[in-house]
């Protein structure tokens, strides 16, 4: 997983050749994608949680390739949950946050 954030990702720092409604646009670009990657990372946790109530008692045990491989396929689901509509809870965080830019 991959936590690195691009300084541009972060609304409030932009270029400096952004002004006006271009850093504004900017801004609210980035806010969206960091509410869906929260909302990625808040899915994954849930089937994280749900995973662990599904017994593991089976005729091939899992070993630790397997773990990975299934923490990166619920990523990648989380990821896919999380675009569009999602479960709406990235978009009611944009919504609360996009205030705070469009203000400035």
């Amino acid at each position: 997983m991959n936590f690195a954030t691009h300084p541009m990702a972060v609304p409030g720092i932009s270029s400096p050749r952004l002004t006006g409604k271009e850093k504004t646009t900017h801004d609210l670009k980035a806010l969206r994608e960091s509410c869906r990657e929260f909302e990625a990372i808040f899915v994954q946790q849930m089937y994280q949680a749900m995973r662990k109530n599904v017994p593991e008692d089976g005729l091939i045990p899992k070993d630790n390739a397997t773990r990975i491989y299934q923490d990166m396929l619920d990523m990648q689901m989380a990821r896919e949950t999380a675009k569009g509509k999602g479960t709406g809870i990235g978009e009611t965080m944009y919504n609360q946050m996009k205030r705070t830019i469009e203000k400035k």
